[in-house]
């Protein structure tokens, strides 16, 4: 972090599991299988697959390249970036960086009652009383009431907390069990949903798309969406992931590869939610309530249910504490390489505080969802859409590919750099408009 920054990823391998347990969260198992649901099939995910091929070859390559040349996370990356238009833009440069700095944490207060709900289903499963419960009525209980699940909260936010302890070691040491431990799970998972009956409906929706969905623009802005979401790409999270890596490393393969095991993590969520639903004939595109409504209702009726559902929400909560810790550790950064004077344990424990403090007021679904509407339709693409402007746009060209080409076998070049500016950069612009768009008119 900053000026104390807790060491450098360990190896390739480690860097792209914390990178991709950043990326694989509620994002890939319920928000993914829910736009696929309802925006087409096969259609949304040939749209999704364009954005992502763009998105992690070109706009996280460049997140990790940034905080990899200013060798911190937000704040000094875009002051890094805008001074180079002189001292003055460079001031403007750090405060706009706070605005993706919100977003992260912002995001992280919602982000933490989700966990919470996951950890207190896994906790139900344990126990075997969600085998048997009416599982709508069940959710109903905690998710429509103030403060229930406060304990669980605690154990999200300490527990993730504790795992920064050590920076960039700490980070990588647990996604290096919790994320193969993660894409096990759910090929058990998917293993098991296969073999339901009435499933091929679901194999047939994912991937025999009717091509005449592609003309509907709708279905490419959220499938567009969904990518920037999915992959981290938020103008702050992925640049502190930059900050900690070995300037030998290829960071345009390390973002192909984080981009890779994301999207794989995405299909082999869906490959359990959506042949499940097709198979009990519910809703696919239910959002949260496909977590704790939909699947234990079908786990309920499976043999081994009981089991499945522990393996399941022991995935979920892996997926969301890795996500959550790279939000933290965001907003940790920056604050470090802000105020050098402050200890990384004060950090934490101000984080925690602040975490708690807040978040518990938010525990409702009817609270966190218009918050998490908000971050995600406002903050979000705006940071997105400033991080782009900031490295294709206000970063000099030269300096951007000399940190690109850095331990690349085969650097990036002028194609490389023209897909930024020129695609990727209005993607984020497009994104942005249609999204402050959709909440104004709906």
């Amino acid at each position: 972090m900053g000026k104390k920054k807790q060491g450098q990823f360990s190896s390739s391998w480690g860097f792209v599991l914390a990178a991709v347990g950043s990326a694989v969260g509620m994002a890939n198992v319920w928000g993914f299988p829910a736009k696929m649901g309802s925006n087409g099939g096969g259609a949304f995910l040939i749209a999704y697959l364009v954005f992502i091929a763009l998105f992690g070859s070109v706009g996280l390559a460049a997140e990790y390249a940034v905080g990899r040349r200013a060798k911190t996370g937000t704040l000094g990356s875009y002051r890094m970036a805008w001074s180079t238009r002189g001292s003055a833009a460079g001031q403007a440069g750090a405060i706009l960086g706070w605005l993706p700095l919100a977003g992260s944490m912002c995001i992280a207060l919602g982000y933490a009652v989700i966990i919470a709900y996951v950890l207190k289903a896994f906790a139900a499963s344990l126990g075997g009383s969600l085998m048997t419960a009416d599982t709508a009525a069940w959710f109903d209980s905690f998710s429509l009431a103030d403060y229930s699940v406060i304990p669980f909260h605690a154990i999200v936010v300490v527990g993730t907390l504790l795992t920064l302890f050590l920076g960039a070691k700490s980070i990588e040491k647990t996604n290096k069990i919790m994320m193969p431990l993660f894409f096990i799970i759910f090929v058990i998972l998917a293993v098991r949903v296969a073999l339901l009956p009435g499933a091929a409906a679901g194999y047939r929706y994912m991937f025999s798309p009717r091509w005449e969905e592609l003309l509907d623009p709708m279905v490419w802005i959220w499938a567009m969406g969904q990518a920037f979401f999915s992959l981290s790409i938020t103008g702050s999270g992925m640049i502190v992931y930059g900050a900690y890596l070995h300037k030998d490393e290829d960071v345009a393969a390390l973002a192909r590869q984080t981009a890779l095991f994301d999207t794989i993590a995405a299909l082999v969520a869906a490959l359990v939610i959506i042949p499940a639903c097709f198979a009990y004939g519910l809703d696919i595109g239910a959002g949260p309530s496909l977590l704790f409504v939909t699947l234990p209702r079908i786990l309920q009726d499976i043999p081994l249910g009981r089991l499945f559902a522990v393996i399941l929400y022991t995935a979920m909560v892996f997926a969301g504490v890795s996500s959550l810790q790279n939000m933290f550790e965001a907003v940790g950064e920056s604050l470090l390489h802000r105020f050098p004077r402050m200890s990384r344990r004060l950090v934490l424990v101000l984080l925690c505080l602040i975490c708690l403090g807040i978040g518990v007021n938010m525990e409702p679904i009817f609270k966190w969802g218009p918050w998490m509407d908000v971050v995600s339709i406002y903050i979000i693409p705006i940071g997105a859409t400033l991080g782009a402007i900031s490295w294709f746009w206000i970063m000099p060209r030269n300096d951007l590919l000399e940190e690109v080409g850095q331990g690349a076998g085969k650097a990036p070049g002028p194609l490389w750099y023209s897909l930024g500016r020129y695609v990727y950069v209005p993607c984020a612009v497009i994104l942005c408009c249609v999204a402050l768009f959709l909440k104004v008119a709906f």
